[in-house]
């Protein structure tokens, strides 16, 4: 009896340590689920978006609000942000997305070290970069993975990872609401 709990065991244990070893998933992965994600046409025309940050705990530590006015002008798109936090701190970053194959694009903003790297499969997107975050006086250069989800032509959801040195920091929650072609919510 003590052999047959002993083997339980250490299959169960096994099997724990062959998923954490298990490769991240890619966006391709997302290539068949529907709606299918256009961002040329969802990021284009106003969005409305909300968003929290949560330290590595999970508590609550900022609240956002941004309204995104987004255009393109062939491959080239601009996603213009105006934040607004729950202390009342105001921030602006303009994005510049230019597409380089189907599905790939390369994202800058002002405060974003180097290029971003966008990949665009079925309803998914994600998102890698890193961004220069002001903390008090300081600078840091922190990680982003942040992946997209459409879930119909006017939502979106977006869970985002922060991370410093492959240690976690936090993470993000935002949802994007698509304004109709009027500019209704």
């Amino acid at each position: 009896m003590k052999i047959t709990r002993l083997c339980a065991a250490t299959a169960i244990a096994c099997a724990f340590l062959l998923n954490g070893c298990s490769l991240p998933v890619q966006p391709d992965h997302y290539a068949q689920q529907t709606p299918k994600l256009d961002i040329q046409r969802y990021f284009n025309g106003t969005l409305d978006v909300h968003g929290m940050f949560q330290n590595r705990a999970g508590t609550v530590e900022k609240r956002f609000t941004v309204l995104m006015r987004c255009s393109w002008n062939g491959d080239v798109g601009t996603l213009d942000e105006e934040f607004v936090y729950s202390d009342g701190a105001r921030q602006r970053r303009v994005w510049t997305l230019r597409k380089v194959s189907e599905g790939r694009y390369i994202g800058t903003a002002p405060d974003v070290v180097g290029e971003a790297k966008v990949e665009v499969s079925g309803n998914a997107m994600r998102l890698q970069y890193v961004l220069a975050l002001p903390v008090g006086d300081k600078v840091y250069n922190v990680d982003f993975d942040d992946w997209m989800y459409l879930i119909d032509d006017r939502v979106m959801l977006n869970r985002a990872q922060m991370s410093k040195f492959n240690l976690g920091l936090g993470s993000l929650t935002v949802v994007f609401n698509r304004r109709d072609a009027q500019g209704a919510r």
